[in-house]
């Protein structure tokens, strides 16, 4: 482990974990405040805006920790993050929550192999059922089972707690005018990248 620097800037010595420490109590890097990486940037990029690259970076920075939350959230409940994705989806399709693995594969962005892995596992742990169509022998169906619907319920109480607390300093005025001002960001990176809303690679 590199040494790190103390508040008067000298190097201290590493100091030993215990065996049995978690990871979540070990000093983790500082990472620089955004005033600092914009001024970083601008050092080596002369052309920046640092306007603009203050509204990207506190964006990218928020979406990170908001990820590790809701990851944390899933987690507690015993399923992942993978594996909350094809519940929000089958979830989205609308009663009877039933949709074939193809389908499901394509709306996550995944290949049908890792689709087909993804739906085994979750299949064994009772989230969902994979059966044969009744109409077509040849299609498979992936439902969704009162289990996995609980396990989404769950998930969303506990989302909407955190994000409730995220927005707690910001009046219904001030959450209007973000939300529409996020929206129109949003349509901007949708039309200048239509093609972004998969994934570049599998999460499994």
């Amino acid at each position: 482990m590199p040494d790190t620097p103390d508040r008067s800037g000298r190097a201290k010595s590493p100091t030993k974990t215990a065996p049995d420490a978690s990871p979540q109590t070990q000093q983790l890097p500082q990472e620089p405040s955004l005033d600092e990486q914009i001024a970083a940037y601008q050092r080596e990029f002369q052309d920046l805006d640092p306007q603009v690259e203050q509204v990207v970076s506190a964006l990218g920075r928020l979406n990170r920790r908001m990820n590790v939350a809701y990851g944390r959230q899933v987690a507690a409940l015993g399923i992942s993050n993978a594996e909350w994705e094809v519940l929000k989806t089958l979830v989205l399709s609308g009663e009877p929550y039933r949709l074939g693995p193809g389908e499901l594969a394509k709306r996550l962005g995944l290949t049908p192999a890792a689709m087909t892995h993804r739906v085994d596992r979750m299949a064994s742990d009772g989230l969902v059922t994979r059966d044969r169509d009744e109409n077509n022998r040849v299609r498979v169906i992936v439902e969704l089972t009162d289990e996995g619907r609980t396990k989404w319920l769950e998930a969303m109480r506990m989302a909407s707690d955190f994000e409730e607390e995220l927005l707690q300093d910001l009046s219904g005025e001030e959450r209007g005018v973000l939300g529409e001002m996020l929206i129109r960001l949003l349509r901007r990176v949708e039309h200048a990248q239509p093609d972004a809303g998969g994934r570049l690679s599998d999460l499994d």
